[in-house]
């Protein structure tokens, strides 16, 4: 048995939407011969982000070309997930515990940007990975409701910081937790940039692979002290066909990246109108605005999500339809919008950041 070819065949295997071959992304971990003699071996795989399709791809593509080998009989595939901290777009310092925060942005109000993100890190974390949203959008915080914990408050977790809310397997913190119901928050830019960033560096939010920051909309100077202030690894920006909609998400894109934040990607949001009675698919906003965008921007359109009834039913129900419909095909989008999300953060956010975490004590 040659494990020097077993070694070259596995490394420059390239699954469907990735960069780089297994060994150059640096997946490959070793070949362990199980039974010499009778041709059984174990290839053990370390993922850096989570990916839904690998698993399956390997199987079906890899699996039989291992078994062409002379004297290998049966394959064993041993894949874990050790997802990496990627390089920060900005010198601020990393917050405690969080590997990754991925700014989730839209230009204008109304295009769906929470429910997004609540599905997109619900979804994330179905994936196998450690995953946390911050409101940050001060003025009218929405993800309390969206996740079923209105009524939560944030306890004491030690002299300088309170607990992240648990919400459905996410770690979660919002001025929505503090904040007395109907409570108005009437306070200038900077005033609510530092409340922000408070409850950013002074929650305990435990170990997290990816901490999403649901951005308030606009382009205002929160969102930009937001973008300059938060160690960001990547944006993704959500958006509906609507032209006057893609006009503001547009600066949303030129923000972040005159403030160097990579943009991943962009999502389409009600795409179309799906009726809950015939099933009848309609474009009321249009079509293939984000797609032409995307192009414009040299960018990708990450996902295109329907409006139905039962995603805003799900949400209104404070539990978000990846978990109130887990074999839905809703799920199923939001499920590759995870993978395709962290794949492209990973590869196109430069370089695997070499500072050694900052762990909790």
């Amino acid at each position: 048995m040659d494990i020097t070819k077993i070694n070259r065949l596995v490394g420059i295997f390239q699954p469907a939407g990735w960069q780089q071959n297994i060994a150059d992304a640096g997946v490959f971990e070793k070949v362990e011969i199980l039974d010499a003699k009778a041709g059984d071996i174990a290839i053990f795989l370390r993922l850096p982000f989570p990916s839904p399709d690998f698993e399956k791809e390997i199987e079906l593509k890899l699996t039989s070309k291992v078994l062409l080998l002379k004297d290998v009989n049966k394959v064993c595939w041993h894949v874990s997930l050790d997802v990496a901290t990627l390089s920060r777009c900005n010198e601020a310092a990393a917050v405690k515990g969080v590997k990754n925060i991925i700014a989730v942005a839209s230009g204008k109000g109304g295009v769906g940007k929470s429910t997004t993100t609540v599905n997109l890190a619900l979804a994330m974390a179905k994936l196998g990975a450690k995953v946390g949203i911050m409101d940050a959008d001060i003025y009218g915080p929405s993800i309390p409701l969206m996740l079923g914990a209105k009524d939560e408050r944030p306890v004491q977790h030690d002299e300088n910081t309170m607990k992240a809310i648990r919400a459905h397997g996410l770690a979660v913190n919002s001025i929505g937790f503090i904040a007395l119901d109907d409570q108005a928050m009437i306070w200038r830019g900077p005033m609510a940039s530092r409340a922000l960033m408070q409850i950013l560096t002074e929650t305990y939010w435990g170990e997290l692979d990816y901490l999403f920051i649901d951005m308030p909309p606009g382009t205002g100077d929160i969102q930009l002290t937001l973008s300059q202030n938060i160690p960001v690894t990547g944006a993704v920006i959500v958006s509906t066909p609507q032209d006057v909609a893609l006009a503001d998400a547009a600066k949303g894109i030129t923000m972040f990246r005159k403030v160097n934040v990579p943009v991943v990607g962009i999502v389409e949001n009600m795409s179309t109108h799906i009726c809950s009675n015939c099933g009848h698919e309609e474009a009321i906003f249009g079509t293939g605005g984000v797609v032409k965008m995307a192009q414009r921007f040299d960018s990708e359109c990450l996902a295109q999500l329907p409006l139905h009834i039962d995603l805003c039913a799900d949400i209104d129900a404070g539990k978000p339809t990846v978990i109130a419909q887990p074999d839905s095909k809703f799920t199923a989008i939001y499920t590759e919008l995870a993978g395709k999300t962290a794949t492209k953060l990973f590869f196109e956010t430069n370089t695997i950041s070499t500072e050694i975490p900052i762990k909790l004590t």
